[in-house]
């Protein structure tokens, strides 16, 4: 069981976020401090102020894990940490979950053992949610796991990736034997299928609150361990070997369950059917007493139809005078006089006979102690499965690890990933790059197109991207960050070749957008997520920015941006690598000032007064971005581009020297011809022809039904009749 631990608010939100839990507890006089930092989106619980002592939390903890002290656990310095997992274990006693022995640890979840991933990173990568409700998120794309406990861990490393090159390359080799050994990884994948949620099963088993079915769903799972156990044993990989040391096929309990549990058990145990025939001889007897007691009375039924001639005669049972013979009315002449009526209906009679009512007695008595005997049985069952959670708790753990890596092998061989190079340098070189979730989303027939990308901290620290809009430079930088994240994971990754060497941060500040509910703008949030980034950038961190400094004034804006890469490149503390996409061509200059800025842009080809999106990554800056033609092809009115287009030229022609000194000069744009441009100075003969209409009218002698007319000329006019 995993407890919160010490940590800021931002760390505790980034936890709350991964692991979702379904309920939170905190200090009832906290109550206003807990909504104010994280809302009231979560289910909670409020405990008192005495909970979240040191000495009560101790007290609790060491009881439960029957231990002197914490150090076992390397959590004994830890005052928060102890004083959080005593107050679950007091919320526990409160609401009488009795039986836990199934939380057999306590640990620490480390933030120097992953990489850190802030909410905004979380959240603009997609790792775990898309952003539009019908988009695909990273998890989407990797999680093909198997078992339900798979799916829970691949969800956790999506959000926890490692820093310690040695496990990353352990995972990377696992997933490289699967990927290798299709033999192996088909047995392995086929036992998998029948396992179940192992883990939820034996919690269940530890509260007593597990099902006949999901007993034998336990049985079937141990069974499948044996082969996947077998094949990790048999492996020539020695990480796969160790994994096969630590499944424990628990054969005792398995053999247990195969001799008293049914093969196929109701859901309940109060439906009787549970107990396998033979185990329990008692149980055999008074099985038999209910079975042929039922065969008794049919015999008896039919002996009664032949003595008494009555063709009709049937024996039924009800809850208020047991077990009876009904005669219908046509028949009810030939009925015994020792028989004793019980009830009279509109088409028959209902007797009873002291014989009846003898074998009911068995019956029914054998009916009640079957139950009793049955749930007797199965609880002590359950009882003893106690002694095995341990052991369980380690398999579903192990197999969990296991789906996680085929997962990764699977999607490797489904989207033609690479194994990546993951060191303790500064380089990160990714050759032919992809984004892995937006190359599932391609029409049929269209290629994604890849990248490369270079970054160090001695020759080319920051990288300048320009271009224009839509041409993928947002995607560039996002395919970055996710194959980082993803090659330290263990995960392959789409690309020909990759070198990661290791990142302890992933910093994004990739598209704003009001928060209005804390009353704040698009630009305050930009410059808030910004502060956090080089608040907290080492060198070994991953930095993107896209378009920042967009939600203010264009000069504010370049300003923002050339001091913030000018920090990220002179200050020894923040000297990170980063990938800088901007619309601010003045920002190409500081490529010349500083040693390791490059310039790229990602390029675009016109033809015939169109532009076609290359989405390749190149040497140099751009000086366009095309943003005219994007409005065209989202469909902006044609006399709007033109205008906007006229506009452009006037702008470009004036302000040759944009970026060294001056203010845009827009005095030739607001005006033409000496006059306020007004709407019928846009560049279009048809506006310019209702222009001519209504200045020729003669207003003060227009009478209404000229003026109906005049309007239904312009109206085809504008219709083009």
């Amino acid at each position: 069981m995993y407890k919160r631990q010490e940590g800021n608010y931002d760390y505790v939100e980034k936890l709350l976020g991964n692991f979702q839990p379904k309920e939170v507890l905190y200090d009832r006089t906290r109550k206003q401090d807990f909504e104010q930092q994280f809302g009231t989106k979560f289910v909670t619980f409020e405990l008192d102020d005495w909970v979240f002592t040191d000495q009560t939390a101790r007290q609790k903890l060491l009881k439960h894990f029957k231990t002197k002290n914490l150090k076992g656990f390397g959590v004994d310095h830890l005052r928060n940490g102890i004083v959080a997992a005593g107050a679950i274990m007091q919320y526990l006693e409160l609401t009488q979950h009795t039986h836990i022995s199934h939380i057999t640890s306590l640990r620490r979840i480390e933030e120097d053992r992953y990489v850190r991933l802030d909410r905004f990173t979380i959240r603009s990568l997609e790792l775990l949610q898309p952003m539009q409700e019908e988009g695909t998120s990273l998890l989407d794309v990797i999680d093909h796991t198997v078992t339900p406990m798979g799916g829970r861990m691949i969800r956790r490393w999506t959000v926890f990736p490692l820093r310690d090159v040695r496990q990353i390359n352990e995972r990377l080799d696992g997933v490289e034997y699967f990927y290798r050994d299709t033999d192996f990884r088909e047995t392995v994948d086929d036992e998998f299928h029948r396992i179940g949620d192992l883990e939820r099963i034996i919690s269940k088993a530890a509260v007593g609150r597990i099902s006949p079915r999901e007993v034998n769903q336990l049985r079937h799972a141990l069974a499948a361990t044996v082969p996947v156990k077998t094949a990790c044993l048999e492996s020539d990989n020695e990480a796969m070997r160790r994994v096969g040391e630590r499944l424990n096929l628990c054969e005792t309990l398995r053999k247990r369950i195969e001799q008293e549990i049914q093969p196929d058990p109701p859901l309940q145990i109060n439906k009787g059917g549970v107990i396998a025939a033979g185990f329990s001889p008692e149980l055999d007897d008074l099985r038999s007493i209910r079975d042929n007691g039922k065969e008794y009375l049919l015999q008896i039924q039919q002996r009664e139809m032949e003595k008494t001639g009555i063709s009709s005669l049937k024996i039924g049972f009800n809850n208020v005078f047991g077990y009876y013979l009904e005669v219908r009315n046509t028949f009810k002449d030939r009925v015994p006089a020792e028989w004793v009526r019980k009830q009279t209906l509109a088409q028959a009679e209902r007797y009873i006979t002291e014989e009846l009512k003898e074998y009911e007695e068995k019956i029914l008595g054998a009916d009640e102690k079957i139950i009793a005997l049955e749930t007797s049985l199965f609880m002590q069952l359950v009882e003893d499965m106690r002694e095995y959670i341990p052991q369980i708790q380690i398999n579903a753990n192990v197999i969990a690890h296991l789906d996680c890596l085929l997962s990764f092998a699977k999607v490797a061989e489904e989207q033609g990933y690479v194994r990546p190079v993951v060191d303790e340098s500064d380089v990160l070189d990714i050759s032919q790059g992809r984004h892995a979730v937006i190359e599932t989303q391609l029409p049929v027939g269209e290629r994604y197109v890849p990248n490369d990308v270079y970054l160090d901290t001695e020759r080319q620290q920051i990288v300048m991207i320009t271009g224009p809009n839509m041409s993928g430079k947002s995607a560039l930088l996002r395919q970055t960050a996710l194959i980082a994240i993803m090659a330290q994971m263990g995960c392959f990754v789409p690309a020909e070749r990759a070198r990661i060497g290791l990142v302890d941060k992933v910093f994004t500040r990739v598209g704003a957008s009001d928060s209005l509910s804390t009353g704040e703008s698009t630009f305050m949030v930009e410059m808030t997520e910004a502060a956090n980034i080089l608040n907290n950038v080492t060198p070994r961190s991953l930095v993107l920015f896209d378009e920042l400094g967009r939600g203010t004034s264009t000069y504010d804006g370049i300003s923002i941006a050339w001091a913030i890469v000018e920090y990220l490149h002179e200050h020894k503390r923040a000297q990170a690598r980063t990938l800088f996409a901007t619309h601010y061509h003045e920002l190409n200059e500081m490529e010349k000032r500083f040693d390791r800025i490059k310039n790229y842009n990602v390029s675009v080809k016109e033809m015939d007064g169109k532009v076609i999106f290359l989405r390749k990554l190149e040497r140099g800056g751009s000086e366009h971005s095309f943003g005219i033609h994007v409005a065209e092809i989202a469909g902006m009115p044609p006399s709007i581009v033109r205008r906007a287009s006229t506009i452009l030229k006037q702008l470009e022609a004036d302000n040759a020297q944009v970026g060294s000194a001056g203010k845009p000069n827009v005095e030739n744009v607001a005006t033409t011809d000496g006059m306020q441009m007004s709407l019928f100075q846009l560049d279009d003969p048809v506006l310019s022809q209702i222009r001519d209409e209504i200045l020729h009218l003669d207003i003060d002698h227009l009478t209404p039904m000229d003026a109906l007319n005049k309007l239904n000329d312009i109206k085809r006019i504008l219709n083009g009749k």
